[in-house]
C-alpha cells in the first residue's frame, strides 16, 4: 500500500491534473510551486468495500476556509446576542427549554442539575458548567438589570464568591421571563432543529420587552467583541414607545426619556458625552466611579463611606486592594478599613487620620483602585445573522420590526383560530336549526363518512362543519346552548373584525406594542439606581497631593528636602532654637524657603540657568534628615549650585523677574518668558566667567529695589531704573562694590515695610525703608549698619512686615523661628541686637520670612510664601524651654 500511495503522489504532468487542479494552480502559482501535486484517488477500504477520496487541497486555502468557518460559527452561534430579543443561543436555550420542562413561576423551584440536562441533552451540545454558570449569572441581581431566572440556594455574590454546585441550587423562569416567551405558542417566531433534528427550537423569542438593552450583554467573537450595558426598564419603554410616535426622532430626545445606562450595583456615570457618543455611533467611553459618602465621627475624624461600587467590580478584590495600598503605604491617610456590609447594603467603611483630606484620600482612592473604572460601549449585535455596531435608533428600529412581525404574525394565527372557530359554531347553528332533519340524515347513513357527505349536500357545509356536527353532544340541542353558540359566533365575529383591521392598519400595530410595553412596565419597572453626574476630570497627580504650606531647605553641598511648616514651632526672640537638620560635616543650610504644595518652584543656578519642578515633587523628609540630593532632582552641571528659588502658581506678562549677580548687575525679564519647561534647563540670565546669581524676586511697576553689600552698605532705586529685557541678556549695573565686596542680594521693598539685616554672628535690626534715601541705580549706596569683627560680615538682608516671622538657620543647622516684632527697630547706621545665639564656631547661613495670620502681599514670593494661623505645640515649646534652662 505505502508503494502505490508513493507512486500515486508523484507529480503528474498538465494532461492528467483534473481542472479543478488546474483551477488551484492559476489561483495560486506561488503555493504550486513548492506543493505536490497529487490526484484524486479512491482508496480500498478494510473490507474490500468503498474507501476514503483523497483530494488536493493547498494548505493555506484550507485553513483559511476551517478559520473562516469556525469564526462564523462563534460569531453566530455563541459569542453575540441577537438584536431582537438580546438573547445568545445558550441563554434562549435556558430560557426555552425551562419554559418547556414547566419550571415557571407558578411552579415549585427544580433542580439546577435537572434544567442544565435538559439544555445539554436537548438543544446545547456542551459543557455542562457553561450552561449552569450562564443560568447562575442570569438569576443574579448584581449581574442582571432585570433577572430573568428565579435561583433558590447559593447563586454567587458581589464578593465573587462562586455559586453553589448545581445538585444544590434550584430555579425556575421569573416572572419577567415569561413576557421574552409570551406568545411563543402562537407562530409568533420561526422554529429550527436542533442539533439532532429531533426536536426544533425557537430562532428567537418574541421577547415582549427591548431585552438587549435592559440586560446588556457582553461577548468576544473571533475579531470583534459586543459590550453593551443594562438600562432601566421603564426608561427603555419609553424611549421605544417614544421611537414608534415618532420615527424621526433625535438622539437628544431619546435622552430625554432614556438619559443613560442603569447598572444594578448603582454608582455614578461620570458625564454624558460618552453616553451621547454611544448612542449615536454604537461606540463611546463611559467613566463609572463609586457612590461616597464622607462622614464626621464623634471624635472629630472623618470617615469614608463606599455606599455603591461601578458594575463587574468584585467587592471582595477592591478591599484586598485597598489593604495593599495600606500595607505599601501609598494610602497613608487611611487608619483603617471596615467591611460593612449586611442585608441592608454592601457599605465599605474607611477611617482616616485626624490630619487627613478626605477629598485628597478620594482622589488617590479613584486613581489607583476600582472605585472608579472605565466601560467601554460597544453596541455590536446580530442582524439577520450578520454583525453590525448600531446606534440607538438603529437598536430601537430593529426591536419595532421584530415587534411588528409579532404582532402581525400573533394576529394572523388568532384570525385563523377565530375564523376556523366561527366557521364550526354556524355549522352547529344550522344543524340546530334543521335539527329533525340532521337526525334522520343521520340515521339514514349507513357510515360517518356517508352521513358527512349527506349533511354537505343538504345543507351546503364544509367538511369540517359536518365532522363537528356529527360529533356534537346532545345537551346542545338546548335553548341555552343555542344562546351560548350564538353570544360566543357574535363575539368572534367582532374578534375577527379587529384582527382584519389590526393587519391592515399599521398604527393600530404600534399602538398595541406600547400597549402591552406599557402593562409590562407598570408590572416590573424599578427606580433609577445609577446616578449620571458631570464629568470627571483627568486625575492628575496634583489632585492627590493636599495643597498645604511646606518648608523646602536646599543646602550648601546640594541637599534639599520638604516639610510642613508647622514642624517648626514659634520662639522668643534670642532663644536657642530647635535642630532643624542633620548634616555633613562642613554643610549648611543656604537656602529655606516657604511655599504651597501646588506651586511650580523655579530654581534659579549659580550660572544663570532655570529649572522647573512642582513642590511635590520634591521629597519629603523628617525634620532632621537631611534630605536627597538635588542632583538626583535637577540636571545640574559641576559646580552649579542653587542660587535662588521662586514659587509661583502663573507666569503674568505683566510681572518681572529682577535678577542680581555677585558683582552688582542686575536685570528685569517678563515672568512670561520663564513659563516653560525644558529637561536640561533654560537660560535665565547671561553672565561674565567670574560672575554668578546671587537673587532672583518678582517686581511690579512702581516698587522700590533695595540691594546690599557686604561692605554694609544699600541702595534704593526704583525698579523703572531697569528697563525690561530679554531672556538671553546680561543686564546693567545694579549697585558700585568697592574692592574686595560682594553684592549680598536684592530685596523690593514696598511702602511701611523694614529692612531686617543681619550678620554672620546673629546682630540685626529693622529699619524703615524710608529711611534709605532714593538714588540712581549703579551708586554705592549707604550704610546700613555699623561693623565690626565681633558682629562678622553682612550675610543677609530681607524687607519684613510688622506680622511677620522670621526663620533663621545656622550653617550646623540650628533654626530659630521668631516675630519681626520681638527686633528692635532703629535707625539706618546703627549698631543693632543679637537675634540668634550663635555659637562661635557656627555662623548664620541662611533667613525666610514667613506671613502669619494674613495673606503675603507677593504671596507667589519664595520666601514671602503666607502661614495660616500656625499653632505653636505649647508643651513641647515648656519642654524645650526646661531643657534649656537646665543647660544654662
Amino acid at each position: 500500500m505505502s508503494e502505490q500511495n508513493n507512486e500515486d503522489l508523484t507529480p503528474r504532468s498538465d494532461e492528467e491534473l483534473t481542472d479543478e487542479q488546474k483551477g488551484l494552480e492559476e489561483a495560486a502559482p506561488e503555493q504550486a510551486a513548492f506543493v505536490e501535486r497529487p490526484h484524486g484517488q479512491i482508496i480500498e477500504g478494510a473490507n474490500g468495500g468503498e474507501g476514503t477520496v483523497v483530494r488536493s487541497a493547498y494548505l493555506g486555502k484550507e485553513m483559511q476556509t476551517s478559520f473562516l468557518e469556525y469564526s462564523m460559527s462563534v460569531i453566530v452561534s455563541r459569542a453575540l446576542p441577537d438584536v431582537r430579543d438580546g438573547l445568545k443561543p445558550v441563554h434562549r436555550r435556558i430560557l426555552y427549554a425551562m419554559n418547556e420542562s414547566g419550571y415557571t413561576p407558578s411552579r415549585p423551584h427544580m433542580k439546577s442539575a435537572r434544567t442544565v440536562g435538559d439544555v445539554i441533552g436537548k438543544y446545547h451540545p456542551h459543557g455542562d458548567s457553561a450552561v449552569y454558570d450562564t443560568m447562575v449569572r442570569m438569576a443574579q441581581p448584581f449581574s442582571m438589570r432585570v433577572p430573568l431566572v428565579d435561583g433558590h440556594g447559593n447563586f454567587g455574590s458581589i464578593d465573587g464568591d462562586s455559586a453553589a454546585a448545581m445538585r444544590y441550587t434550584e430555579a425556575r423562569l421569573d416572572k419577567v421571563a415569561m413576557e421574552l416567551l409570551r406568545d411563543l405558542d402562537k407562530e409568533t417566531v420561526d422554529f429550527q432543529p436542533n442539533f439532532d433534528e429531533s426536536l426544533e427550537e425557537p430562532s428567537v423569542l418574541p421577547a415582549r420587552f427591548p431585552n438587549l438593552l435592559v440586560n446588556g450583554s457582553a461577548g468576544i467573537a473571533v475579531g470583534m467583541a459586543t459590550n453593551i450595558p443594562p438600562h432601566n426598564l421603564g426608561e427603555v419603554i419609553d424611549a421605544t414607545c417614544l421611537m414608534l410616535r415618532n420615527p424621526d426622532c433625535t438622539t437628544e430626545e431619546l435622552m430625554e426619556v432614556m438619559p443613560g445606562p442603569d447598572f444594578p450595583t448603582g454608582a455614578i456615570i461620570m458625564g454624558s458625552q460618552g453616553i451621547r457618543d454611544a448612542y449615536e455611533t454604537g461606540r463611546g467611553s463611559l467613566s463609572i466611579r463609586a457612590k461616597c459618602e464622607i462622614k464626621e465621627t464623634k471624635q472629630g475624624k472623618s470617615q469614608i463611606v463606599i455606599r455603591e461600587i461601578p458594575y463587574q467590580v468584585n467587592r471582595q478584590r477592591l478591599l484586598e486592594k485597598l489593604g495593599e495600598l495600606v500595607h505599601e503605604k501609598k494610602l497613608p491617610e487611611i487608619s483603617n478599613i471596615h467591611d460593612g456590609a449586611d442585608r441592608h447594603g454592601i457599605d465599605i467603611i474607611i477611617d482616616l487620620k485626624q490630619s487627613a483630606i478626605p477629598e485628597v484620600v478620594l482622589n488617590k482612592l479613584y486613581k489607583h483602585t476600582q472605585l472608579q473604572v472605565g466601560f467601554g460601549v460597544i453596541m455590536l449585535a446580530l442582524v439577520d445573522g450578520v454583525p453590525r455596531v448600531l446606534s440607538l435608533k438603529e437598536f430601537l428600529g430593529h426591536y419595532i420590526a421584530h415587534q411588528e412581525d409579532v404582532i402581525t404574525r400573533r394576529t394572523k394565527f388568532e384570525l385563523t383560530k377565530a375564523e376556523e372557530r366561527a366557521h364550526i359554531l354556524e355549522g352547529y347553528l344550522v344543524a340546530l336549526d334543521h335539527i329533525d332533519e340532521v337526525i334522520s340524515i343521520i340515521r339514514g347513513s349507513d357510515t360517518d363518512a356517508q352521513a358527512s357527505g349527506r349533511l354537505q349536500e343538504r345543507f351546503s357545509l364544509s367538511e369540517k362543519q359536518a365532522e363537528a356536527i356529527l360529533q356534537m353532544r346532545l345537551r346542545r340541542l338546548t335553548g341555552m346552548e343555542r344562546v351560548k353558540l350564538e353570544e360566543e359566533l357574535a363575539e368572534l365575529r367582532e374578534k375577527i373584525d379587529y384582527f382584519r383591521r389590526v393587519l391592515a392598519d399599521r398604527s393600530l400595530v404600534h399602538q398595541i406594542i406600547m400597549d402591552e410595553m406599557n402593562e409590562i412596565k407598570e408590572r416590573f419597572n424599578t427606580p433609577r439606581r445609577t446616578k449620571i453626574g458631570s464629568a470627571a476630570k483627568d486625575i492628575n497627580v496634583e489632585d492627590l497631593i493636599a495643597d498645604e504650606n511646606m518648608v523646602v531647605t536646599v543646602t550648601k553641598a546640594g541637599y534639599i528636602k520638604r516639610l510642613p511648616v508647622a514642624t517648626y514651632r514659634s520662639q522668643k526672640r534670642g532663644g536657642k532654637g530647635t535642630q532643624g537638620v542633620n548634616l555633613k560635616d562642613n554643610d549648611y543650610v543656604d537656602h529655606i524657603f516657604v511655599a504651597s504644595t501646588h506651586a511650580y518652584m523655579l530654581f534659579f543656578s549659580s550660572k544663570g540657568k532655570v529649572y522647573r519642578l512642582k513642590v511635590y515633587e520634591l521629597p519629603e523628609a523628617s525634620r532632621h534628615a537631611r534630605g536627597t540630593a538635588i542632583v538626583n532632582l535637577l540636571p545640574l552641571e559641576k559646580g552649579e549650585t542653587i542660587a535662588a528659588v521662586i514659587a509661583s502658581k502663573d507666569f503674568p506678562e505683566d510681572e518681572y523677574l529682577m535678577f542680581a549677580t555677585a558683582q552688582g548687575m542686575v536685570k528685569k525679564t517678563s515672568m512670561a518668558l520663564y513659563d516653560r519647561t525644558r529637561k536640561d534647563g533654560l537660560i535665565a540670565i547671561n553672565l561674565k566667567d567670574d560672575d554668578r546669581l546671587i537673587a532672583v524676586k518678582r517686581v511690579s511697576p512702581g516698587d522700590k529695589v533695595l540691594m546690599a553689600s557686604t561692605a554694609g552698605k544699600a541702595i534704593k532705586w526704583d525698579e523703572s531704573e531697569a528697563r525690561p529685557m530679554g531672556r538671553d541678556t546680561m543686564g546693567v549695573r545694579g549697585i558700585n562694590l568697592p574692592a574686595g565686596a560682594t553684592a549680598l542680594g536684592l530685596e523690593i521693598a514696598h511702602e511701611g515695610s523694614c529692612l531686617l539685616v543681619l550678620t554672620e554672628k546673629g546682630y540685626g535690626k529693622r529699619t524703615l525703608a524710608e529711611e534709605y534715601p532714593d538714588q540712581h541705580r549703579g551708586g554705592q549706596g549707604v550704610f546700613t549698619i555699623n561693623m565690626t569683627a565681633k558682629k562678622g560680615l553682612l550675610i543677609e538682608t530681607k524687607i519684613v512686615d510688622e506680622d511677620d516671622e522670621v526663620m533663621i538657620m545656622s550653617e550646623e543647622g540650628v533654626v530659630v523661628r521668631t516675630a519681626v516684632s520681638g527686633i528692635t527697630m532703629q535707625g539706618r547706621s546703627t549698631q543693632g541686637v543679637r537675634i540668634m545665639n550663635v555659637a562661635d564656631s557656627d555662623k548664620v547661613s541662611a533667613v525666610a520670612v514667613t506671613k502669619k495670620g494674613k495673606k503675603a502681599r507677593k504671596k507667589d514670593a519664595a520666601d514671602e510664601i503666607d502661614l495660616d494661623e500656625i499653632e505653636t505645640d505649647d508643651a513641647a515649646e515648656a519642654e524645650d524651654s526646661a531643657a534649656d534652662t537646665a543647660e544654662e
